[in-house]
């Protein structure tokens, strides 16, 4: 038998015919549907670049980045920060048979003050913060150890923790709550601040531990479980303390809005630093008369419980004191990076200006005479 074949306006070759019943139907070939996406015929737009249109962009992107970075460079210079190291790993350092004797199995509390002075007034409101260097809070594995379900007070989770906390998911065949190595390394040094009076005091400094999280940590990723309002030791019943905790997470603090998971200083911790050097919020001094400084200056002191050690992994702790100002902290790279991109966009302007006024007209020239 014949068969008779076509080919349709897709570009698709169709064969009919008793051969072609006897083949299975239509062959068709493998050339894309004739249309203007699949034949690469949409419109499209190519800019020409010419000196009249990439000079003008050199400069304004100058003009307008220089002065942003300025702007940047300055407000950071302004903001006032002190920081001061009390790893002791000096033997001068008055924290230094803390930081010797002191491990994750110590019972008794080991206490050390620093201190230090400060050169010129704080006038704002003051952030208290913690800082660790070598600590790899971004490990894959670490990262990875918590039950955001137990963390969210999810009752099943609290009984029976996610697979991701092991090898801190249980301990004497109790589940960990908060469960994960996150938790379990939380930082626990305690912070005071004094300042030394000229007529001879000490005045303790007020910290303020509550609104140092963020809100939709505080509100939403983090709550505690059973209804609100009860009894949190009822609640964490049957449950045990991560292995390096000294307490138990319902006795972290004595405002029952602050305690248990929604605790602030714990909900700051579990949320993991990017770089292995980093500072936490840990207090904020506020304000308290518009007349006197938060923070005067002169001769202050801080009162340490010793109770993380750093030493196991040659890391570091600091104190850190600051203002904030419109763009967050002490970050002068902004500004930095801004006036150097500004700078170099500007220096291209120029040099390309003068190689199109030198070469430009040349060129030109020589078309005309072909």
């Amino acid at each position: 038998m014949m068969a008779s074949s076509y080919k349709d306006e897709d570009g698709h070759i169709s064969v009919s015919g008793s051969g072609a019943a006897a083949g299975g139907g239509s062959l068709r070939t493998k050339k894309p549907e004739n249309t203007a996406f699949k034949q690469q015929r949409l419109p499209a737009w190519q800019p020409i670049l010419t000196a009249g249109t990439v000079l003008p962009a050199f400069f304004i992107i100058g003009l307008i980045f220089i002065p942003i970075g300025i702007g940047l460079y300055v407000t950071s210079n302004n903001i006032k920060e002190f920081e001061i190291d009390y790893t002791g790993v000096d033997m001068s350092s008055p924290c230094f048979n803390c930081s010797k004797s002191f491990s994750w199995n110590s019972t008794k509390p080991c206490t050390c003050s620093i201190p230090f002075h400060l050169d010129q007034s704080y006038e704002s409101n003051v952030f208290m913060y913690y800082g660790l260097s070598n600590f790899y809070q971004n490990h894959r594995r670490y990262v990875k150890s918590r039950d955001d379900s137990q963390l969210n007070g999810n009752e099943k989770s609290l009984e029976e923790p996610s697979k991701e906390c092991e090898p801190y998911a249980k301990h004497d065949n109790k589940p960990i709550a908060p469960c994960g190595a996150i938790a379990n390394s939380m930082f626990n040094d305690t912070l005071e601040l004094f300042y030394n009076d000229p007529n001879g005091t000490k005045i303790q400094i007020p910290l303020t531990a509550t609104g140092i999280a963020w809100w939709t940590d505080k509100h939403v990723k983090f709550r505690n479980p059973g209804v609100e309002n009860m009894n949190l030791t009822a609640v964490f019943q049957g449950t045990t303390k991560p292995v390096n905790w000294h307490r138990p997470v319902y006795e972290l603090d004595t405002d029952p809005d602050n305690n248990g998971f929604i605790n602030e200083d714990f909900i700051v911790w579990m949320r993991t630093a990017a770089l292995p050097t980093f500072r936490k919020l840990y207090r904020i001094i506020q304000r308290r008369n518009n007349m006197l400084p938060t923070l005067p200056r002169g001769n202050y002191t801080l009162e340490v419980v010793y109770n993380y050690p750093v030493r196991s992994f040659e890391g570091r702790k600091r104190m850190i004191l600051s203002t904030i100002s419109w763009m967050g902290g002490k970050n002068p790279f902004l500004g930095i990076a801004y006036i150097t991109v500004g700078s170099v966009c500007f220096l291209l302007g120029v040099v390309l200006l003068i190689i199109h006024h030198k070469y430009g007209n040349r060129n030109n020239g020589a078309d005309i005479s072909h």
